[in-house]
C-alpha cells in the first residue's frame, strides 16, 4: 500500500510540473509576441514623416514608387493630391507641405515672382513631353484654314505648346520670343490658326470642341491619353525638354535639410527610374 501511495503521489507531481512547464511555454511565447509587435510599433513611430503635395499622376504614382526607398532611409510619406498649379504652392508657402512635386522649374519661377512666394527646387527629377493630340481634325496634315486649336493659357506652358507648334511648322514666331511666347507673338499663321488659350487641366476634355490640343504630359496621362497616339511630341533635345524638367519644390532655405535630400534621393533612385521607365512608355522621362 505504501508503494502504492508513493507512485501515485509521484505521478502527481510529474504531472502538475508537466502542466506548469507548458504554461511557462505558452507564457514566453505570448511575451516574444508582445515585443515583437512593440519593437515593429516603435519602429513604425521612429518613421519621420514626409508632407508632399502632388498632382494625381503621374507625381503621386511616382512618390508612391518611391515610398519603400524612403522608408528604409527612416521616412514615411503622407501624398496630398491636387488637381490645380495653384494650391500646392500656397500650402507650401504656408507651411501645411514639406515639399511638392508637380510643376517644371520655369512655372516655378514664374509663380514666385507673380504671387510672392519664396521657393525653390531641391532637384529635378524628369519631364513630361507635350503632345499634339487629335480633336475634331484627325492629323496635322488635315488642318483646314481657320482650325482651332487649344494651348495651355499660363505663360510657360503656352510658349512651350507654340514652340511644339513651330516646330511642326503651323506657325511662326517672333525672333526670341522663345521660352517667352504667347499668342501675340506669332509672326506667321499660314492656315490662320484659332489660338485658344484653355486652363492646361480643362484641355483634355476640350478636345472633342477643337481641331487639336497641347497637352502637358501629366494631364494627358490623366485622360488616358497615350503619347504614342500623339500627332507629334516634343524632341527629347530641344530646348523645351531640357528647361521643363518637373521639380521637387521646397520653401527657399530647405533644399538642403535632411526631408528633401532624402526625398530627392528617393526619386533619384533605380527603384524609380525603372517604374517610370516600365510604367509611363515615353509619356515620362527621367533625368537622372
Amino acid at each position: 500500500m505504501k508503494r502504492s501511495r508513493i507512485f501515485t503521489i509521484t505521478a502527481a507531481l510529474i504531472a502538475a510540473l508537466s502542466l506548469s512547464a507548458c504554461g511557462g511555454s505558452e507564457s514566453e511565447t505570448e511575451a516574444a509576441a508582445q515585443t515583437e509587435a512593440a519593437a515593429e510599433g516603435a519602429s513604425s513611430e521612429a518613421l519621420t514623416e514626409i508632407k508632399v503635395g502632388a498632382s494625381p499622376a503621374p507625381h503621386a504614382e511616382i512618390l508612391a514608387a518611391a515610398e519603400p526607398v524612403l522608408n528604409e532611409a527612416g521616412y514615411t510619406l503622407d501624398i496630398v493630391e491636387y488637381t490645380d498649379y495653384v494650391q500646392p504652392n500656397l500650402a507650401l508657402e504656408a507651411g501645411e507641405l514639406d515639399a511638392n512635386y508637380f510643376q517644371h522649374g520655369p512655372y516655378l519661377e514664374q509663380f514666385n515672382e507673380e504671387q510672392g512666394t519664396d521657393l525653390t527646387s531641391a532637384g529635378t527629377i524628369h519631364y513630361e513631353p507635350f503632345g499634339i493630340y487629335a480633336g475634331k481634325t484627325s492629323s496635322l496634315d488635315e488642318l483646314q484654314e481657320g482650325a482651332t486649336v487649344a494651348v495651355p493659357n499660363d505663360t510657360t506652358n503656352e510658349a512651350r505648346a507654340l514652340l511644339l507648334l513651330e516646330a511642326q511648322g503651323l506657325l511662326k514666331l517672333k525672333e526670341g520670343a522663345g521660352l517667352n511666347a504667347t499668342r501675340n507673338d506669332i509672326e506667321e499663321n499660314p492656315l490662320d490658326l484659332e489660338i485658344l488659350e484653355v486652363e492646361a487641366a480643362q484641355i483634355p476634355l476640350s478636345l472633342q470642341d477643337v481641331d487639336i490640343a497641347v497637352i502637358n504630359g501629366n494631364y494627358a496621362i490623366d485622360a488616358g491619353l497615350k503619347v504614342s497616339d500623339a500627332l507629334a511630341v516634343e524632341a527629347s533635345d530641344s530646348e523645351a525638354a531640357v528647361t521643363y524638367g518637373n521639380v521637387v519644390a521646397v520653401r527657399t532655405g530647405d533644399e538642403s535639410g535632411e526631408k528633401a535630400t532624402a526625398l530627392v534621393e528617393a526619386l533619384k533612385s533605380d527603384t524609380v527610374k525603372a517604374f517610370i521607365e516600365e510604367t509611363y512608355a515615353g509619356a515620362v522621362v527621367a533625368m537622372f
